[in-house]
């Protein structure tokens, strides 16, 4: 997906959100650095109307769950509407096939997310024809680096899509348990596509304060 090149009208939002965070000290802690994931699954929940949110370290992460949440694998064939050159070599990378036959559900639909987005992102979401289990949004214009999420309603879909990552939340609840809790759920291979907290932390104080041009 492009990427929109940052404008100076919005350096002061992006260096207010820096300096925001860096000076917060949450990144200096384990536990406040998984608030910061929660917390950002939870914005994104709230904005786009689905009940489970999954975080990426990118796009292309992003892309990969929401094909392999709904076992869109190797072999398989899907829709996806006006895709880039680039995304249709990563989709065909990970051996899925593109059609255009309406008879073949949508995979995914999805949104680039830039200051210029922001303050309208809930009547962007609204305008998608929401035919797709999974939305994917890529935070990635905004600055901060590589971010993006998948967003369903389908427990499942959550499930096997957080499998993927290394580090996911089931990997976490086994580490301290030391108890597999989702053993029908292992991906035959994991990828370290866990979304960074200091990057999380960006991305969710930039969605809370959306409609804000100025603050003290």
């Amino acid at each position: 997906m492009k990427n929109a090149q940052i404008s100076k009208a919005h350096f002061f939002s992006l260096s207010f959100v820096l300096s925001r965070v860096l000076t917060s000290g949450v990144i200096m802690s384990i536990e406040k650095n998984e608030s910061e994931l929660k917390g950002l699954e939870k914005s994104i929940g709230k904005i786009t109307g689905k009940k489970h949110v999954s975080l990426y370290n990118s796009y292309t992460g992003a892309v990969h769950a929401a094909l392999w949440g709904q076992d869109i694998v190797h072999g398989s064939t899907t829709r996806i509407e006006q895709l880039s050159e680039g995304e249709r070599r990563f989709i065909r990378w990970l051996g899925v096939e593109l059609t255009d036959e309406l008879a073949v559900p949508l995979g995914f639909e999805r949104l680039a997310v830039g200051w210029d987005e922001l303050n309208d992102l809930e009547a962007r979401v609204t305008a998608l024809s929401s035919s797709a289990p999974v939305l994917v949004l890529d935070f990635t214009p905004l600055g901060f680096g590589p971010a993006a999420a998948i967003a369903a309603n389908e427990p499942l879909i959550w499930k096997k899509a957080e499998r993927l990552k290394i580090f996911g939340a089931f990997d976490l609840q086994t580490m301290w348990t030391q108890e597999e809790s989702e053993p029908d759920l292992q991906p035959a291979v994991q990828f370290n596509y866990r979304l960074s907290p200091l990057v999380a932390a960006c991305v969710k104080l930039s969605l809370l304060r959306r409609n804000r041009e100025n603050e003290d």
